[in-house]
């Protein structure tokens, strides 16, 4: 597919999917507020190229249809992932005929993974003093507690293990070299500052923006803990991912194709105040104390392009992304756990909020245990109300679903309330958001 974010752009260009604004707009709440009208009546992506206080130009709106998911990612990632479960089925045990009958799957095998580029895009410049306020961060509800970067690839490693985590963490600017950064419970960055911090060491970070388009959806795929999300976006951009050294010692390796890459360290024990942000619920999570992110570099493209999206009440850019991650990963549930046959999780609600399952019942309560089962999957424990059936259901068409089951629960027996769990930082429900 894409290898990196102008050639998804050209893509757009060419498919008549993208609108190129030329008057100057402001990031101050103006780009967000042209992205929520334009979005809410399903247009194009958006290509500002004259933006105040910013050098740079801003892309929004990228994955913001159905359309534009399938220009981004195509069908492929998930034919591959739906022939790996069937594979697993019928390839145990092994049987050289069959296994014959797969060999493709052994060819797309060998083109995921990382390769070393010696002329990477990323490095064409640097600025020489690092000062973020030269990049076009938005700001987009009037509450929000600043500028933020709404689409960073943030990447870390253990510190003791050295296994790596890119995950997708707001990032708000304080001022030219400091940042605020959203690590939430959960989060694989979150633990690897966990671990650096019971070390009373700093901790590493790389801020990227831009790059393949896969890379975005990897960053945010619910995978687990220690499963590589560069392994993921290969799969997805259905080459090898490109890397390259960086010429600043003790920090990582650098995406060749991304527009930008802030280099920087989290130091423990130090936090301020990040938020409010007006999120995708619908509402403000208020300020909270979070970790401090010190830019030492700054690198770009020489013509670099500053991604953005607009986070707020659905359906926004995640919706779609989400529902996308849904279909591609949907396949593996019955893998992980058995009792599973199928789950959804609603867009609608902003996901956490409500989630449904089709489980076996093949003895009494077994489907309550299904239903712990799936509570108990990393960022699955957040899903505030899980409705479960033992009935075959077509899951995204929720008015039947619920129909379905209002004429079956008995509210004594059916109904679990669950106290004193684990809720997001970002729950609207909870005594202080």
């Amino acid at each position: 597919m894409h290898k990196n974010l102008r050639s998804f752009i050209e893509v757009l260009r060419k498919e008549d999917q993208l609108t190129e604004v030329s008057a100057e707009v402001d990031p101050y709440l103006e780009i967000a507020e042209i992205h929520r009208r334009v979005i809410e009546e399903q247009g194009k992506a958006l290509l500002f190229s004259n933006v105040k206080g910013s050098t740079f130009p801003v892309v929004t709106n990228l994955f913001g249809t159905v359309k534009r998911i399938e220009l981004a990612f195509g069908k492929r990632p998930l034919e591959f992932v739906k022939r790996a479960v069937e594979m697993v089925d019928i390839l145990v045990p092994p049987k050289i005929g069959k296994l014959w009958g797969y060999r493709d799957m052994g060819l797309t095998a060998l083109r995921l993974g990382t390769r070393t580029v010696r002329s990477p895009p990323v490095l064409e410049s640097r600025q020489p003093q690092v000062d973020l306020e030269k990049l076009p961060l938005l700001q987009l509800w009037h509450e929000d507690g600043g500028h933020f970067i709404t689409l960073p690839l943030v990447y870390t490693e253990s510190p003791s293990s050295h296994k790596p985590n890119l995950g997708m963490y707001r990032i708000q600017r304080y001022d030219k070299n400091t940042t605020g950064i959203h690590w939430q419970i959960g989060k694989g960055g979150g633990f690897h500052y966990f671990e650096a911090e019971q070390r009373r060491e700093s901790l590493p970070v790389t801020i990227f923006l831009g790059g393949p388009p896969a890379m975005i959806l990897a960053a945010i795929a619910p995978l687990p803990e220690d499963v590589p999300e560069l392994m993921l976006a290969s799969l997805l951009a259905d080459s090898k991912i490109g890397v390259a050294d960086n010429p600043i010692a003790g920090h990582h390796r650098l995406l060749s194709e991304a527009e930008f890459a802030i280099c920087g360290y989290v130091p423990p024990d130090e936090r301020r105040p990040e938020g409010p942000f007006g999120d995708h619920y619908g509402y403000y999570s208020l300020a909270h104390e979070y970790p401090v992110f010190h830019a030492d570099a700054v690198f770009h493209r020489r013509d670099a392009i500053y991604p953005a999206t607009v986070v707020g009440k659905p359906r926004q850019e995640d919706f779609f992304i989400g529902d996308y991650l849904q279909e591609l990963l949907s396949p593996l549930f019955p893998l992980v756990m058995p009792a599973v046959k199928d789950l959804w999780s609603y867009g609608e609600t902003g996901f956490h909020s409500l989630a449904a399952a089709v489980v076996k019942e093949r003895y009494g309560r077994e489907a309550l245990s299904a239903g712990f089962r799936i509570l108990g999957e990393g960022q699955l424990a957040l899903t505030k109300f899980l409705l479960l059936t033992d009935k075959e259901q077509d899951l995204r068409d929720f008015g039947s679903l619920f129909e379905y089951i209002l004429a079956r629960v008995d509210w004594q027996r059916d109904l679990f309330i669950l106290s004193q769990t684990a809720f997001d930082t970002l729950d609207y429900a909870s005594g202080k958001i």
